[in-house]
């Protein structure tokens, strides 16, 4: 029971933080409330039994975007005197179709019913599990986007090496 109380909390904060991303006129502020945004849905998969999705979201996303994120953002030194105006309709119009896609979500979500077996009772989330199926099923798929990788980084070292004459 507290499990659900603790998902309702980081749900609902999850929420208001990702409006603060939204509202804040600050883009440094919006940055650092999109990384809240980011620990509070890590602690939902932690919830859900993830822990290699939570481990991978706080690494990849909070850790390497949001440093990216902040560069950008204090390099683009933004004034409010180089920021453009939007003209009313356009905002109008971003109202009016982010109330569409939530009428479209609400309208998606309405007939679906919910999972009565806890991830921990069928073994979702497992990093063991994951590891089977990644090397069992696809095997081949993974092998081929890794010489992918391979061939990708390859590429840059010959595109960016100077020619020498």
């Amino acid at each position: 029971m507290m499990q659900q109380y603790l998902f309702i909390i980081l749900g609902v904060f999850a929420v208001l933080s990702a409006l603060m991303v939204v509202f804040t006129k600050n883009p440094v502020h919006s940055v650092l409330y999109l990384i809240l945004t980011f620990f509070a849905i890590t602690g939902e998969y932690i919830l859900l039994n993830a822990q290699f999705i939570a481990a991978v979201n706080i690494i990849v996303y909070a850790g390497a975007i949001m440093v990216l994120f902040l560069f950008v953002i204090m390099l683009l030194n933004l004034n409010k005197e180089t920021e453009p105006h939007k003209a009313q309709w356009m905002k109008f119009g971003a109202v009016v179709t982010a109330g569409l896609l939530f009428m479209v979500l609400v309208g998606a979500l309405k007939g679906v019913e919910a999972v009565t077996q806890t991830p921990l009772q069928n073994g979702i989330g497992f990093i063991q599990n994951l590891g089977k199926v990644l090397f069992t099923q696809f095997l081949l798929p993974f092998e081929i986007s890794a010489i992918l990788f391979l061939a990708a980084m390859v590429g840059a070292v010959m595109l960016s090496k100077k020619d020498i004459k």
